[in-house]
């Protein structure tokens, strides 16, 4: 597939961050800095707490906070939080293995899927005081940064284009076509009025993540 917009789409992962920002893991040291995140935005998309994709989640029944909570514990919830100069997290992008996490537009995914991918991207938001910084590209940036130190491979994601639209909330939570495909991602298939599986081939910059 053809590279897109300078970012090569089997190369390196381009330098996330900042002068004034720094990329790290989700994990128990960062779990504070997260949860502070999220509170401070009114538990995200009505208390979500980025949890409605992990294979876990049962509607209704789970309590959002609690399963993200034990999730990072035991290393099954990946994420690359943008941290400001005071150390507060700003933004977020939610990765993971397939066995992890789910993906939206799944009936029609399913329909004609493409080929195994080893990543997945499914959510990317940045504190609503902090937008139009750039902290979204870091974040998915800094994802892909952290992919690649995991063993690289295929990451895919569904997105949605806004061409003609008005950017709301509603679906950019998981980020925009635009961004991905600025960032070395192809389209691969329509999957909903405005939504697209897109992907691209990390590689490895360290050897592990299997």
């Amino acid at each position: 597939m053809a590279e897109r917009g300078g970012a090569p789409a089997t190369g390196d992962v381009p330098s996330p961050g900042g002068a004034d920002r720094t990329i790290a893991e989700l994990g128990p040291a960062t779990w504070d800095a997260f949860a502070d995140l999220v509170e401070r935005n009114n538990g995200i998309y009505g208390g979500c707490w980025c949890i409605a994709f992990h294979v876990e989640y049962q509607r209704r029944v789970s309590d959002p906070r609690t399963l993200k909570e034990a999730l990072v514990r035991a290393g099954r919830a990946h994420a690359a939080l943008v941290l400001d100069d005071g150390g507060n997290a700003q933004g977020w992008c939610q990765y993971g293995r397939p066995g992890e996490l789910d993906l939206k537009h799944r009936r029609e995914y399913d329909k004609n899927p493409p080929p195994p991918a080893a990543w997945r991207v499914t959510c990317i938001f940045v504190d609503k005081r902090h937008r139009g910084q750039g902290l979204a590209r870091a974040a998915l940036e800094g994802a892909l940064a952290q992919i690649a130190g995991a063993g690289g491979g295929a990451v895919e994601a569904i997105s949605e284009t806004t061409a003609g639209r008005l950017a709301q909330d509603r679906f950019l939570f998981s980020g925009t076509v635009e961004l991905f495909e600025d960032l070395g991602f192809d389209r691969v298939r329509q999957v909903g009025k405005h939504a697209w599986i897109v992907r691209r081939h990390v590689e490895p910059t360290a050897t592990g993540g299997g």
